[in-house]
């Protein structure tokens, strides 16, 4: 099946009869052909939010094959239920920025799903505050652009390179950002630009072993699971909403150099799988969660 007539739906309103009726209903009527539908409705538990969440792959006629015929012709809809909704063309691919600093296991993972087909992007840049993946970059044919910060810069300096990202995520117009274990915290203001648009993978210690060396510090306190955690970027460091989350039982006759191994090879795993489903736009996010369709 070709992606020239193919969308992806996805919509979040509050929860209340008829929704998946009007829905499927809508479609039906306007000529398009439901290849998939995934629904929840977040109503139990003492956090429960009262909220509908649904993503639709179908395929539409030719007529109606553009965004903003499908936007027009579910209005009546998305006011009736409040709903927000998405149309996403599977045509058009997501461009990704990828960042990263001097651990490159996860740009080398992503890069070569990308090459091989496994990830449907389009990668126009890597950054990165170091020049140690140059080569790399370069090998992939990928435009490579060093943005330096020196120990200890200031909010100023930090926030002029982040201008420079900014500027280039404009100018490249970039759908999605992966922090490829990029090891800079990003600002506040970066952070909301790209609010539900930048991905963070982090080792799954936090916070109980921060800082440098953190799989030597498991071994050395002899953790029996390692693991990973991939989120959205939000100004709290490191609490942004979990997309996805894998880990590995580890043991005494495992060296240090055998926990970095085995946790390097999780965190590729991970955020390979969350920048998947929000290229496939499975991913919705629920507040301080997310609802993922897989």
């Amino acid at each position: 099946m070709t992606q020239a007539h193919q969308f992806v739906l996805t919509m979040t309103c509050p929860d209340a009869k008829g929704i998946v009726h009007a829905i499927s209903g809508l479609l039906y009527q306007a000529g398009c052909n439901i290849v998939d539908s995934q629904q929840f409705g977040d109503l139990e538990g003492d956090d429960a939010t009262g909220l509908f969440f649904m993503r639709v792959h179908f395929q539409a006629p030719p007529q109606l094959a553009q965004v903003a015929t499908l936007q027009g012709l579910f209005t009546h809809t998305v006011q009736q239920f409040g709903m927000t909704a998405h149309f996403h063309a599977l045509a058009t691919r997501p461009r990704v920025l990828l960042m990263v600093s001097q651990h490159g296991h996860c740009l080398n993972d992503l890069l070569f799903r990308w090459k091989s087909g496994s990830l449907a992007a389009d990668i126009p840049a890597i950054v990165s505050n170091h020049e140690t993946y140059r080569s790399l970059a370069e090998s992939y044919g990928i435009p490579f652009h060093y943005l330096p910060l020196k120990a200890g810069s200031g909010i100023e300096a930090k926030r002029a390179q982040e201008r420079e990202i900014e500027a280039l995520i404009e100018r490249e117009k970039i759908d999605l950002v992966v922090l490829a274990r990029y090891m800079q915290i990003l600002s506040p203001e970066l952070c909301t630009a790209m609010a539900g648009r930048a991905i963070n993978i982090h080792h799954s210690f936090l916070p109980s072993f921060k800082g440098a060396r953190p799989y030597f510090q498991a071994h050395a306190r002899g953790v029996k699971l390692i693991g990973a955690t991939a989120h959205y970027v939000t100004a709290d460091l490191d609490e942004g909403p979990i997309i996805e989350q894998d880990l590995q039982r580890v043991d005494h006759t495992m060296s240090a150099e055998d926990f970095t191994a085995a946790g390097r090879d999780i965190e590729c795993m991970v955020l390979a799988r969350a920048v998947r489903w929000h290229l496939e736009h499975r991913v919705l996010v629920n507040g301080r969660k997310c609802v993922v369709f897989r």
